[in-house]
Parts: structure tokens; sequence; C-alpha cells
């Protein structure tokens, strides 16, 4: 006991916190000259088990788990960071109790005034705050407030914060098939086309009659076929289309144009995963690259299951959520740092070996 109060008192002097503090500089400077994830997300995981290892309140516990988002946004963000995507509140935690979730309801108020409080973070590294998840589902008093801080940041440009609050991958996948679905039960606009392939057609027909009918008229100059010219030239002029006759069917005046696919509905068979991955709320975000949860336990909690691909990496880590400094996000990024370059090396061998392939072949 009086040696962990003696090397709490130790670290919290004032020049062994500066020394600390220039350290980690030292290390996200170095940190910014490798490769650098551009979407990393967190599940903040262990708040109640630090309370209650530490014998103190569950909400202290949280509060000391905001304490720690707040030092790994300024990590991430400071280490070049684009989006950060937490997982605040799922959808899940409404089968709790009803005093549990309005607990919780009142936590997530207090939690984003306190995000609003570290203001100079956020304005700092341009950072705007996005709330993911069924906005339907959230207090009156609690939504307000989520729509002041997303419109208080949203002339941030540099970096986003997404809170996914309440959020489940089950339910953004679903409101993406049904975004998709009515998008494609609309028909397709109208489309209007110059030099109209109806009246190509009907120029060349025009054209076409108009020989047939000079030559009928040319025999029935001759002799010979004086007697039957009126029966011809009857059945020519009712049988012909002369040129400068107007078509069978109306055109729009003064514009050579055709109405295409007027009730034409978009093809089912174009639906890929681009176009669901239009529809996420991640929509137009950069690919997650690293997915991180603490406390130890090794699930994903239905959180961010479509964006999570091939190329992520998934990381579990034993310590609890507001343990997580520095100390342990290092390791994590120089060991992310040393597989993209692996990876980088692995590509580079595979384009020499190829490009040398067909070197020999041409010699």
């Amino acid at each position: 006991m009086h040696l962990s109060q003696l090397r709490r008192w130790i670290l919290q002097s004032p020049p062994v916190e500066w020394a600390i503090l220039q350290l980690r500089e030292l290390l996200i400077g170095a940190l910014r000259q490798g490769p650098i994830p551009q979407h990393v997300a967190f599940v903040m995981d262990g708040n109640r088990r630090f309370a209650k290892s530490h014998r103190i309140e569950t909400v202290e516990g949280h509060n000391l788990g905001f304490e720690a988002l707040a030092r790994v946004l300024e990590i991430c963000y400071k280490s070049g960071v684009k989006v950060v995507t937490v997982y605040a509140f799922s959808i899940e935690n409404f089968k709790r109790s009803k005093y549990e979730v309005d607990g919780l309801m009142d936590m997530a108020k207090v939690k984003l005034a306190q995000l609003l409080q570290h203001g100079d973070l956020l304005d700092r590294y341009g950072v705007s705050i996005r709330v993911l998840g069924q906005r339907e589902l959230i207090k009156p008093d609690l939504l307000a407030d989520i729509e002041r801080a997303t419109k208080m940041t949203s002339r941030n440009g540099d970096a986003i914060l997404n809170v996914c609050f309440p959020y489940t991958s089950h339910d953004e996948i679903t409101t993406a098939i049904r975004s998709t679905v009515t998008d494609y039960s609309k028909p397709l606009p109208v489309q209007q086309r110059t030099f109209s392939e109806s009246h190509i057609k009907h120029t060349l027909r025009s054209r076409h009659l108009s020989v047939a009918a000079e030559k009928i008229r040319e025999r029935s100059r001759s002799p010979s076929s004086r007697g039957t010219s009126d029966v011809e030239d009857s059945t020519s002029s009712s049988a012909t289309l002369h040129p400068d006759s107007p078509p069978e069917y109306p055109l729009p005046s003064g514009k050579d144009v055709d109405i295409v696919n007027p009730n034409l509905y978009p093809d089912p068979e174009s639906i890929t995963s681009k176009v669901l991955n239009d529809h996420m709320y991640t929509a137009g975000l950069p690919p997650l690259d690293l997915l991180i949860r603490t406390s130890g336990v090794e699930r994903l909690s239905d959180f961010m299951l479509w964006q999570s691909h091939e190329n992520t990496d998934i990381v579990f880590l034993k310590c609890l959520w507001p343990e997580f400094d520095l100390w342990q996000f290092l390791p994590v990024l120089v060991e992310w740092q040393w597989r993209r370059k692996k990876e980088e090396e692995q590509e580079r061998g595979v384009r020499s070996i190829g490009g040398s392939i067909i070197r020999m072949k041409t010699s």
C-alpha cells in the first residue's frame, strides 16, 4: 500500500509528469513516420469491473472511462487517425430494467456534456461528432443535446468521431437493406435524348418511300403505263409518306427528342456490396483498419460487423478501459505498422517477380 502511494506520488510530481509528456510526444512523433490507420474503432469495455476492483462507485468508473476516451482521442488525432468510432450504447441495453436504462441515458447526457467541455480538443484537431444509430429510441431531451453537439462541430472537417448510440450492426445492416429496397422501388427518371432513334427511323423511312414515289411518277409519264398511272398514283399516295409530312405520332415541337424507358425500374441484379455500403451509417468513410476491445472479452458484440473486412486487424486486450492509455495503445499501433510494411514488401516482391517473368518472355 505504501509502495503504491509512493509510486503514485512520484509519477504525479511535476518533473516526472513533464518527462512523461515529452516521452509521449516523442513516441507519437515516431509513429507518424510510418503508416497510420485511417479508421480505428473501440469497444470501451471494463468500466464497471474497474470500479468494482478499485472499490469505487460505478459512476466514478464511467467517469474514468471517459477520461480514458479523451486521452485516446488525442493520441489518435495527433498521430494522424482520421476517423474514430466508439461503441457507446447497444440497442440490446434496452432489454435491461427501466431503472438501469434511465441511468445509462442520464449518464450519456452527462458524458456528452463533458465531451463538449473538451471543445478545445475537438477544435484543435478539427473533429466533427456524428451519432450513429436509431435516434428515435433516444429520449427527446438527450436527442436535443445530441443534435446540438453535432451542429456545434459540423464545420470541423479534418477528423470524425462516430459515437454509436444506440446501435447494433444487425440494425444498421437491416436499415441499409430497407433503404436500398426503397431506392430500387422508385422508377428511373425520364430521359430525353436529342437525335432520337425513332426520329432517325422516321427520316430513313420517309426517304425510302420518297424514292419509291419518284420511280412511280417516272413510270406514269411513259405511254405504256399512262393507263395505270391514276391507279398507281392513288395507290402510292395512300401507301407512301411524304418526307415533309408529319410522323404517325406527335413529336415535341422544336426538339427532336425521345422519351426513354418511361416506366423502367433499377435492375435488382445491379445491387452490390458497394451499393449496400453506400447506405450504411459509415458511408463515405475510410475502411475500418483497426478494431480494439478492452477487458479481455473476445467477441464483437454486434459492433461494426459489416465494416470489418479481410484487412481489418481485430485486437483484444486484457486491460480494462479506464486503464487504456498510450502504453497499451502503442504496441498495437506498432504491430499494425509492422504488418502493413510486411504486406507492402510482399506486394513489391510479387510485382518484381511478375516484371522479371514478363521480361524473360519478351527477350
